[in-house]
């Protein structure tokens, strides 16, 4: 065959391939996934703590070890960085640098945000100020509070004071262009009835929920639990993020205290379409190990669920 005829075939052949339809061939799927994988901060706590990360490593961790592109931070690992432009701006170039989007920041310790008392629900409120500021100038879509109570009061009474906070910090957050959104963290909070509650009260599309998949103990000390699947369903009409929460995993991979798939189909059931956040917590297997898990687990059942 001289090249003129070669060319002539190669033409015939290509113009055959390109109108036939490209069904069932998986590396030519061009479609979006419908949920990001994102890791979270606390999945590394050890690591931090033990002073053999520090927070500025964190993007290039999650991105160099990880191949993931998206970071939830944990306010303690940056405590006194909040109101620091220096700082913020050298973790922002970090990520720049990287190509890792900073998604939210998890905020602990600032108060209780349904105190009993109107003064300390204030001072919590701007307590978390300088950390939506921070979220805001790294690029977050929202910081992540606690409805903490200090347990006063009845189940509405309660709900009310944590509404009231809620309410108050997402006006400033929404001042700011970013959400506020609540995880189920313990108390009441990990009660999906009681917290999903909260959020109608509060009635702000700003103002929403980060659910976990396994903070549903409302007391651990007398292993008090909320069923899981029953609180992510009530929670996740608000989502604005999801945390997936791992400690074990079986001899498949699976996540042997919760059925993720069971989870993720409530998930995407809901509508939800953006960022799940990795957040091990297991001492089975060390922290990377146990955040590669998360992350194939997650990954394989996405595929399965598109």
């Amino acid at each position: 065959m001289n090249r003129r005829q070669f060319l002539q075939v190669s033409g015939v052949a290509a113009a055959g391939i390109a109108a036939t339809p490209l069904t069932g061939c998986a590396t030519l799927d061009t479609r979006e996934p419908w949920f990001e994988i994102s890791l979270a901060e606390w999945s590394l706590h050890k690591a931090l703590r033990a002073g053999k990360l520090a927070n500025l490593d964190f993007p290039k961790v999650a991105r160099r070890d990880f191949d993931i592109h998206a970071v939830e931070y944990v306010n303690q690992f940056f405590k006194d960085k909040a109101r620091d432009e220096a700082y913020l701006r050298e973790l922002k170039a970090i990520c720049d640098g990287e190509g890792v989007r900073s998604v939210l920041i998890m905020c602990d310790g600032e108060g209780n945000l349904g105190d009993p008392s109107n003064t300390g629900r204030a001072k919590a409120v701007e307590n978390h100020h300088k950390w939506a500021e921070a979220a805001k100038f790294l690029g977050c879509h929202s910081i992540r509070v606690n409805a903490a109570t200090g347990n006063v009061g009845n189940f509405e009474e309660q709900q009310k004071r944590a509404a009231d906070g809620l309410a108050r910090l997402g006006e400033h957050t929404h001042s700011l262009g970013i959400n506020t959104i609540v995880e189920n963290h313990g108390g009441l909070s990990s009660n999906g009835a009681w917290l999903s509650g909260v959020m109608r009260m509060v009635n702000k599309p700003y103002v929403g929920t980060l659910p976990d998949f396994g903070n549903f103990y409302i007391d651990r000390a007398k292993g008090e639990e909320y069923d899981r699947y029953q609180g992510i369903e009530e929670l996740i009409p608000f989502a604005k993020g999801v945390s997936a929460k791992s400690y074990e995993f079986d001899a498949a991979g699976n996540e042997s205290k919760m059925d993720y798939r069971r989870i993720l189909k409530i998930v995407k059931a809901a509508g939800y379409r953006g960022y799940v956040g990795i957040e091990y917590e297991g001492t089975a297997i060390d922290e990377y190990a146990g955040i590669r898990a998360t992350k194939k687990l997650l990954e394989t059942v996405r595929a399965e669920m598109s």
